[in-house]
């Protein structure tokens, strides 16, 4: 089962930047196509953005053209670049894998941003 280790979370001012990373470890699993999620208090987790194993990028609405996902292939990390945050944005993020393998969610990491 995949292992996954959200990190870089953290408290940010609106307008801001940060940059998440997202650690998989797994036997012979190695990361392709990924997915990063995130859930606010009270809501549904939601999909903020994916990467196809092709590099294809498809984005939530609410986050075109200010979050950019990437993995380095390297290092079994899937990275979420985070730019002009604003409040809603707060939440704990997650990611997954896309390919159907068995995985266990992380722990996530806490963003918030104040306006």
């Amino acid at each position: 089962q995949v292992q996954l280790v959200e990190s870089g979370g953290g408290l940010v001012q609106a307008g801001g930047s940060l940059r998440l990373s997202c650690v998989a470890s797994g036997r012979y699993f190695s990361v392709n196509a990924m997915g990063w999620y995130r859930q606010a208090p009270g809501k549904q987790r939601e999909m903020v953005a994916h990467i196809s194993s092709g590099g294809i990028t498809d984005y939530a609405d609410s986050v075109k053209g200010r979050f950019t996902i990437s993995v380095d292939n390297a290092k079994n990390t899937v990275y979420l670049q985070m730019s002009s945050l604003k409040p809603e944005d707060t939440a704990v993020y997650y990611c997954r894998p896309l390919t159907g393998v068995a995985f266990s969610w992380g722990q996530g990491t806490q963003v918030t941003v104040s306006s």
